[in-house]
């Protein structure tokens, strides 16, 4: 394992362990979180009606990302599915004039980003090459 592998390897890990991590914590309390995502927004452009969905789904898609990316299940696509779950975020977000929240959710956007440009990396590439 070379240091562009390892460097993927721990960041892979890291973004799952954080996702994960979100989505564990957030579940038990599931109600709540939605009520105060939902609560959130009253004032927003987005109707309820959108919102309670997303609402609910946050925590499960968090934690279903987080454990993909911790295994390196379909990589590439759970990378995709997280830069697509991150631009929902930026837009709700950005819909609540919550700047703060944006700048944050850009950073994970940006640590996406980088790890599907570098995803040549994957420590599975190694086990693909043929052994002369």
């Amino acid at each position: 394992m070379d240091n562009k592998q390892l460097a993927y390897f721990l960041a892979r890990i890291t973004l799952g362990i954080n996702l994960f991590i979100h989505g564990l914590v957030r579940i038990p309390k599931l109600e709540a979180f939605a009520n105060g995502i939902i609560k959130g927004f009253e004032d927003s452009m987005l109707p309820e009606i959108l919102v309670t969905p997303i609402a609910y789904a946050i925590p499960f898609i968090e934690g279903i990302l987080g454990i993909f990316l911790l295994f390196g299940v379909l990589a590439r696509k759970t990378l995709i599915g997280a830069a697509i779950f991150m631009i929902i975020l930026i837009a709700g977000s950005a819909f609540k004039e919550d700047w703060g929240t944006v700048g944050t959710q850009m950073l994970y956007s940006l640590y996406i980003f980088f790890l599907i440009f570098y995803q040549e990396h994957e420590l599975r590439a190694i086990f693909s090459k043929k052994k002369n």
